[in-house]
C-alpha cells in the first residue's frame, strides 16, 4: 500500500489503473487564468493518497488519482468529468476550481458520486452528495473588511471581481457588510475571466479614490492587475479573496504594507500540524516544490476527507455517506475540520503581504 500514488495525466487513459483501486477525480486547473494552482493541487492531493494508502487505503484499496483539467470552459470540464463516472473510470471526485465549474459539475453528475470541493465558495444551496471545505462568502470577507475598517479607516470600498457567481455573491455579502459597519461603496466592476488590460480599471479607481478596494479577481487576472496597480503608483488598500503565495510570487512580491488577503489557510500557519504537514510536504517534493498555499492546501484536505466519508460510510454510495456525513472529521494543516451541513466551520486569516510571504494580522 505504500507504492507511489499514480496520477493518470490522460483520462481517457483511466481505464488502464488496477481493477482494485479507488479512482478519484482530481480536477484541478492546469491551464487557463486559474492554471498556476494546479501543480501544488496536484502535489497535496498525491500526499493524502500517499499518507491514506500507507494506513490501508480507502475501505481496503488504494487510491489512485485521475487528472481532470479544470481550468477550460464549465462545460467542457463537466462533461470530461461525468463521462469518466459513466464508464466507471472514477469513483469520486475532488475539486479545487472556479465556481461556474462546480455548478456544471453538480448538474451533470446529479449525485451519482460523491464530489469534495474545496476552496472557498459563495454559500447558498447545497447538493446531496456534495461537500464544502472551503468559506462560504458570508464568513470569508467579514474579518478582512472589518480589519481594515478598524486599522486603515478604510470607510471607502471599491468592488472588483471576474464575471461569473462566486465574485457576484462574494459582493453581495460585502455590500451588507460594509452597510452595518456606515461604509459605502463608491464603485463596482465585473470583468470576463481573462481580462488582458488593466488600464480603464486603473483609470476608474483613480477617479474615485477609494480607500480600499475587494479584490474577487481570479488568477493571472489577480496578478496583472496587482502588477498594474503597484505600477500605477495609486495608493489605497487591496483586499483580495483568492491571493495566495503563488499568485504573491508571480505579482512580484509586495511591500507597500496595503495587500491583503482572506483565506482559510496560509503556508505560514505557526502551528505543530501546519510544521508537519510541511516538513512532509518538502520531504516528499523537495525544498523547490511549489510553495504551500490555501487552494494546494485544500485539495490535500479533500482527499482525506473523502476518505473519512467512505470509512465512516462503509460505502462510496452517495445515499450511504449522506446518512453519515455529519460530524465526519479530519486533521490538517489549520487543525480539525468537521463536516456539518455539508460543509465546515473554520478560521479565516486575513494576511498582509510582506515581501513574498503573508504575516497573519488577524483571525476569526
Amino acid at each position: 500500500m505504500t507504492d507511489p500514488v499514480t496520477v493518470v495525466i490522460d483520462p481517457l487513459e483511466a481505464h488502464l489503473l488496477r481493477a482494485d483501486t479507488l479512482r478519484v477525480g482530481l480536477v484541478v486547473p492546469v491551464s487557463g487564468v486559474l492554471g498556476l494552482l494546479g501543480p501544488c493541487a496536484i502535489n497535496c492531493a498525491m500526499l493524502a493518497a500517499t499518507e491514506i494508502n500507507a494506513a490501508g487505503g480507502v475501505l481496503g484499496r488504494p487510491i489512485e488519482l485521475v487528472l481532470v483539467d479544470g481550468g477550460r470552459s464549465p462545460g467542457d470540464v463537466a462533461r470530461e468529468a461525468a463521462g469518466l463516472v459513466r464508464a466507471g473510470a472514477v469513483q469520486a471526485l475532488v475539486g479545487t476550481h472556479a465556481s461556474d465549474v462546480r455548478v456544471a459539475i453538480e448538474r451533470m453528475l446529479g449525485g451519482r458520486v460523491p464530489f469534495v470541493y474545496t476552496p472557498p465558495y459563495e454559500g447558498g444551496a447545497r447538493n446531496p452528495g456534495v461537500y464544502f471545505l472551503g468559506e462560504p462568502a458570508s464568513r470569508q470577507v467579514g474579518p478582512g473588511l472589518d480589519w481594515l475598517i478598524d486599522h486603515r479607516r478604510a470607510k471607502r470600498w471599491f468592488l472588483l471581481g471576474n464575471d461569473y457567481v462566486w465574485p457576484r455573491l462574494v459582493h453581495a455579502s460585502a455590500r451588507r457588510h460594509l452597510k452595518a459597519r456606515s461604509a459605502t461603496v463608491v464603485g463596482e466592476r465585473f470583468v470576463p475571466s481573462g481580462t488582458t488590460s488593466m488600464t480603464p480599471l486603473i483609470e476608474q479607481l483613480a477617479a474615485v479614490r477609494p480607500d480600499a478596494v475587494l479584490l474577487n479577481l481570479i488568477g493571472s487576472d489577480l496578478v496583472a492587475f496587482n502588477r498594474a496597480f503597484t505600477a500605477s503608483g495609486l495608493d489605497c488598500a487591496r483586499l483580495c479573496g483568492a491571493l495566495e503565495e503563488h499568485g504573491l510570487l508571480a505579482i512580484g512580491g509586495d511591500t507597500t504594507g496595503e495587500l491583503y488577503a482572506a483565506m482559510g489557510y496560509f503556508g505560514s500557519i505557526a502551528t505543530d500540524a501546519n510544521l508537519s504537514l510541511a516538513e512532509r510536504y518538502i520531504g516528499r517534493f523537495g525544498p523547490a516544490a511549489p510553495l504551500l498555499n490555501g487552494h494546494g492546501h485544500g485539495c490535500y484536505e479533500g482527499v482525506l476527507m473523502l476518505s473519512a466519508l467512505a470509512a465512516r460510510a462503509g460505502s462510496l454510495a452517495v445515499r450511504a455517506i449522506e446518512a453519515v456525513a455529519d460530524g465526519t472529521m479530519i486533521a490538517s494543516g489549520r487543525g480539525d475540520l468537521t463536516l456539518s451541513g455539508r460543509h465546515v466551520r473554520q478560521r479565516v486569516y486575513v494576511g498582509r503581504a510582506n515581501g513574498l510571504d503573508f504575516d497573519v494580522v488577524t483571525s476569526a
